[in-house]
């Protein structure tokens, strides 16, 4: 088994995309109004954990920009890289979040942009589980990924091939609400990537809460 092969497929997938993977997504319209809602709702100087955090814009540089800080985990080393360049103010690790000790309850809210796409169905609900234990009780989570009923396809996203997998709308908000946590609102979207290979998506974007009292 070569080096490569031993790679998680999500790490050779952003690595080979790197910068062009922000310009086509940065300024979708959805997502910047998804963190300006989980921005309204977080408490002054908040902590606040962005999983797959890519080249840390828009996402990491919004909130540090709204005063908090945040912890930036990604699997591709050329995105941690970006990202500390274009976002000093915050912090990054390149970590498999799957592997990641989380401690209960530390932080105010969690991002989880489209950085289940590569997991399988066990282990993004199973990381679901553990990121809602990883909240403090009222603390907010806004999640986005294309909700289709796919399991390990191969597909090929702006030019790169890769395997996805991902669960049909309902089953995504069963899987959140198993989790732990309410889901206050939906929204959809199409969207298409700002690439020469890019192609319509169909995206959902779920607001929750971990309620008070929820395990």
């Amino acid at each position: 088994m070569t080096r490569e092969d031993q790679r998680p497929p999500a790490a050779v997938l952003f690595d080979a995309l790197g910068a062009d993977y922000e310009k086509a997504f940065a300024h979708a319209p959805t997502h910047l109004a998804a963190l300006e809602w989980l921005i309204e709702r977080l408490p002054p100087a908040s902590r606040v954990l962005d999983v797959g955090s890519g080249t840390g814009r828009p996402t990491a540089a919004a909130l540090v920009a709204a005063g908090h800080s945040v912890l930036g985990v990604d699997v591709s080393p050329v995105m941690v890289e970006l990202a500390r360049r274009q976002v000093p103010e915050a912090e990054f690790r390149h970590a498999d979040i799957r592997e990641l000790p989380l401690e209960p309850e530390a932080f105010d809210g969690v991002c989880v942009f489209f950085s289940l796409l590569q997991m399988s169905r066990a282990e993004q609900s199973a990381l679901l589980r553990r990121l809602t234990a990883a909240l403090r009780p009222g603390g907010h989570l806004v999640l986005a990924t294309v909700a289709v009923d796919v399991e390990d396809v191969e597909v090929v996203f702006m030019g790169q091939p890769v395997r996805a997998t991902s669960f049909a709308e309902e089953d995504v908000v069963a899987a959140v609400a198993e989790a732990g946590l309410t889901v206050l609102a939906r929204q959809h979207t199409t969207f298409t990537p700002d690439h020469p290979e890019g192609a319509p998506e169909p995206h959902l974007f779920l607001h929750c809460r971990r309620d008070t009292g929820r395990p």
